[in-house]
């Protein structure tokens, strides 16, 4: 993993590899010119600056990060906090989420179940 000097430094490369800040800034705030754009992105990763990205536009940069491949400013964030990172495949994630769907449908199942039994109980008594 690279080595970055603060999470501002890890942002601004995750920019660099989504394709720079005139490619980003337009993405973050497309009512801006994007010049303008741009130049507002690169005051939010200057830690000098007052400007600052809000978790959402953090988020958006992360995720498109993630999607060219880079993966080292999340990591950084992760470690800063106390976390090992990795990347999940989309294997991995479709089955993490067939596996919440199987759950799910099993519970369903019981309630529903229980729910037609306190019905019929109700009409008998």
């Amino acid at each position: 993993m690279p080595f970055f000097e603060g999470p501002e430094d890890a942002l601004r490369e995750a920019v660099r590899a989504i394709g720079g800040p005139k490619k980003v800034g337009p993405m973050l705030w497309p009512d801006k010119t994007p010049d303008a754009a741009a130049r507002l992105l690169q005051d939010c990763l200057n830690a000098g600056r007052s400007e600052k990205l809000d978790l959402s536009q953090v988020l958006f940069i992360l995720r498109a990060a993630r999607d060219a491949g880079f993966h080292a400013a999340f990591q950084f964030i992760g470690a800063d906090v106390g976390y090992e990172v990795r990347p999940v495949t989309r294997e991995e994630e479709v089955d993490r989420i067939t596996s919440v769907i199987e759950t799910t449908s099993a519970q369903l199942a019981t309630a529903i179940a229980t729910l037609q039994r306190l019905q019929t109980a109700r009409r008998v008594a």
